[in-house]
């Protein structure tokens, strides 16, 4: 059986096509927004590892170092757990900053999933 008249098909065809597209752009700028806040937090604990090891630093240094980087590149609300320690990582006096947060899982505002990232910096010694 075939139809004669086949007008108003290629709007239908179009919306079908759009929503899927709309639809795959949406999940691909997700996984971009999920990816940037991940790496921009983890790349922030390392700097404020790195910060809180310098001889003339404290851990309360790297700490608001930690703070400022996540708050200035991602949000405020990305930085209110992040906390610091001295530890011996693989043998040697290290900084470890932690940063517990909630990654955006549906929108900025949507669900969320929590995340642990940890920095690591070698502790400098004077003397």
């Amino acid at each position: 059986m075939k139809f004669a008249d086949e007008r108003g098909s290629s709007t239908v065809e179009f919306t079908l096509v759009s929503i899927l597209l709309v639809l795959l752009t949406l999940g691909v700028m997700q996984v971009a927004l999920v990816l940037h806040v991940k790496n921009t937090v983890a790349d922030a604990a390392a700097e404020g590892a790195r910060w809180a090891a310098l001889a003339d630093s404290s851990l309360s240094d790297g700490v608001a170092r930690t703070a400022d980087l996540i708050d200035v590149s991602v949000g405020s609300r990305f930085s209110q757990h992040v906390r610091a320690r001295y530890v011996n990582w693989r043998g040697q006096p290290a900084v470890e900053v932690i940063v517990r947060t909630r990654l955006p899982a549906i929108g900025v505002w949507g669900q969320a999933i929590p995340l642990e990232v940890k920095g690591h910096a070698a502790r400098e010694v004077v003397g």
